[in-house]
């Protein structure tokens, strides 16, 4: 197992923490509505917790933590539509993309414990199996109120 390769992996969910991160602030400041500022609250803090122990993992193997976001293509979109859905109150709107960006959380983490778990240690696969069963969480509770919209 490399290090170097240990820190790529570490660093990718790194960053899709931090797109988390910064999709939920974005989110809570433009809502008004306090439920969903509770929700987004709590789901920016699940990814301010995960992104704290993996930068532990990066900065043991030597390693520097990922900074930035991958704020491109599809994530970008998501944040969009959030913003935009807020803008226009639309609360279903808001749910449907907040999924969506859930989904490509979900998934990286699904990709990282299904491909590279021969570049992680047994530790740090652990520690990224509970951070995914906590993001999975909160992808659920966002599916859980948007589809009770649909039977309202």
């Amino acid at each position: 197992m490399e290090n170097a390769k240990s820190i790529e992996v570490l660093n990718t969910l790194i960053t899709i923490n931090n797109d988390r991160i910064e999709g939920y602030q974005t989110a809570l400041e433009e809502t008004d509505e306090q439920e969903l500022k509770g929700l987004f609250s709590q789901f920016s803090n699940t990814s301010q917790k995960c992104r704290q122990e993996l930068e532990g993992e990066v900065g043991k193997l030597g390693g520097i933590p990922a900074e930035g976001t991958m704020i491109s293509g599809k994530f970008f979109r998501v944040w969009m539509d959030v913003k935009a859905a807020i803008t226009m109150k639309d609360r279903k709107a808001i749910l449907n993309s907040c999924e969506y960006g859930e989904d490509i959380a979900v998934s990286t983490y699904e990709k990282v414990l299904s491909e590279h778990l021969s570049d992680i240690t047994d530790e740090q696969a652990a520690m990224i199996k509970s951070q995914h069963t906590l993001i999975k969480a909160d992808h659920n509770e966002v599916k859980s109120l948007r589809d009770a919209l649909s039977e309202a």
